[in-house]
């Protein structure tokens, strides 16, 4: 992804979004940034830039608000039940797919591929989510290919993943696309991972 600005990749966070889903693409994104000679921005942001109690009820302060996050490359959309209660929001959806238009890489996480799927993003596409609400992205998106057995599916512009190890599997995979997949791997093997080893 080749880009005049400097890389910047944020992840949204809400009350009611999984840990694992947050920190998880977040470690992966990080780690990366560390060493990456592009130097990318990996920031954390809320709606409003205040504190948010995430499923298992960690209370975690986002870097900014949504509004004060500068351009993004890539917008990491985790899962949690908050992440459902978000299905219902027109002008949540409405703000989804305003960001749609600018970012140029979306990636639904779990459960968060079902807000993708509600705001009309995921239509006619190859997706994927966590094995127990694939029924429920298909009746969300009718027309959605839902992948059941990928740990996630890259469809240019839109990555969706499944469980907690598809989430990291999909991070790595942003990594690949933004630096190489050599350093992808690299980054894997910092954090003792094996990407695609089942869970």
């Amino acid at each position: 992804m080749s880009t005049a600005r400097p890389l910047r990749l944020g992840v949204y966070v809400f009350d009611g979004a999984d840990e694992m889903d947050v920190v998880g693409p977040y470690t992966v994104l990080t780690r990366w940034a560390e060493a990456a000679h592009s130097r990318p921005d990996v920031v954390t942001f809320s709606d409003d830039g205040a504190g948010v109690r995430l499923a298992g009820g960690l209370l975690m302060v986002p870097d900014v608000a949504a509004d004060a996050g500068g351009p993004l490359h890539v917008l990491v959309y985790p899962g949690g039940q908050g992440a459902l209660l978000r299905m219902a929001s027109s002008e949540h959806l409405a703000w989804l797919r305003d960001q749609r238009e600018t970012v140029p890489l979306v990636v639904g996480v779990s459960a968060g591929a079902l807000v993708l799927a509600a705001a009309g993003l995921l239509a006619g596409r190859p997706c994927t989510t966590h094995r127990d609400q694939a029924g429920l992205l298909a009746e969300t998106e009718p027309s959605a290919l839902v992948d059941t057995q990928a740990a996630f599916v890259d469809d240019g512009d839109v990555i969706t993943s499944a469980g907690t190890a598809g989430a990291l599997d999909a991070a790595l995979r942003v990594v690949a696309r933004l630096d190489s997949p050599e350093v992808a791997a690299t980054t894997a093997r910092s954090l003792d991972y094996a990407p695609g080893v089942p869970t």
